[in-house]
């Protein structure tokens, strides 16, 4: 008799009519030339290849985040926003004012002064240092830590700065700059760098030398840099010191902690504030 018959062919597992004799290295089944996809070894289905990526599970950085490419986003992202604000500050009359922490402002129902206030800044010079620091320590630590845990990171610390500022600075000053966050960057940058045991040295030069220049230089917000500092330190150490299994969890249930502390406080001083004048607050 002559060879096997046509219907005796093997065919496509998902298109019966085309006849085929190659397999799928990982299922073993027919596939044709429109079904088949090019693995690392052999030729593999379509649900063979989307079953292997979906199991290849995706880099991490040492604290769980995610590791996407080598180019720190929000790093560029943030520097963008803060010199896209001083040009609009520089051209809009009046945007200082209305978007600066004002402690009065802030009591009367502008809250969003604590967040406007990070993003504002007294002339080039004061955007240029902070950009600077930022574009410094703001890499590494975004490889480090991950785009969304040093979002978080800054958010957290640029708050913290201006919390602080609420709670004790002097009510007739109003205060402006990325400065909380840069020095939360700073702590953070120390806690990351001890627990990998790297070279703290350096680190900690950088913050006594900014401590002392806040210190001692006049019309700068202390309380900013030191609650930014603070912050930023506290919150990193949780993110870094986190046990595995959990760390996740803990690094979410942290930063969630932090930011209720802070609306209690902004709450505690506000109606502190309203209490003390009487609840009417003079803006003019």
């Amino acid at each position: 008799m002559s060879g096997a018959s046509s219907s005796e062919s093997p065919t496509c597992y998902r298109h019966p009519g085309r006849r085929t004799y190659v397999r799928c290295t990982r299922c073993d089944r027919y596939i044709c030339g429109e079904c088949m996809r090019v693995g690392p070894v052999g030729h593999q289905c379509a649900e063979c290849v989307r079953e292997g990526a979906r199991a290849v599970r995706q880099p991490r950085t040492p604290f769980g985040g995610r590791q996407r490419s080598a180019t720190p986003v929000v790093t560029y992202t943030l520097i963008s926003l803060n010199a896209l604000v001083f040009v609009m500050q520089v051209t809009v009359m009046g945007l200082e004012r209305q978007l600066a922490l004002w402690p009065p402002a802030v009591a009367s129902g502008q809250t969003y002064r604590l967040v406007t206030s990070a993003f504002l800044h007294y002339g080039a010079m004061h955007l240029l240092l902070n950009m600077w620091a930022l574009y410094v320590v703001g890499p590494p630590l975004e490889m480090w830590l991950g785009r969304l845990r040093f979002g978080a990171l800054y958010a957290v610390s640029a708050l913290g700065g201006s919390v602080l500022v609420y709670l004790i600075a002097p009510l007739n000053t109003a205060t402006a700059g990325a400065s909380g966050a840069v020095f939360g960057l700073f702590g953070a940058t120390f806690m990351v760098a001890r627990r990998l045991h790297l070279d703290v040295r350096w680190v900690v030069a950088l913050i006594v030398i900014n401590l002392a220049f806040t210190f001692l230089a006049p019309a700068i917000s202390w309380q900013g840099h030191v609650g930014g500092l603070v912050t930023g330190a506290l919150v990193a150490a949780t993110y870094v010191y986190a046990p595995r299994e959990r760390r996740n969890l803990i690094q979410a249930t942290v930063t969630i902690t932090v930011l209720v502390a802070f609306v209690v406080l902004i709450g505690w001083r506000t109606v502190d504030l309203l209490a003390l004048f009487g609840g009417r607050l003079n803006l003019s």
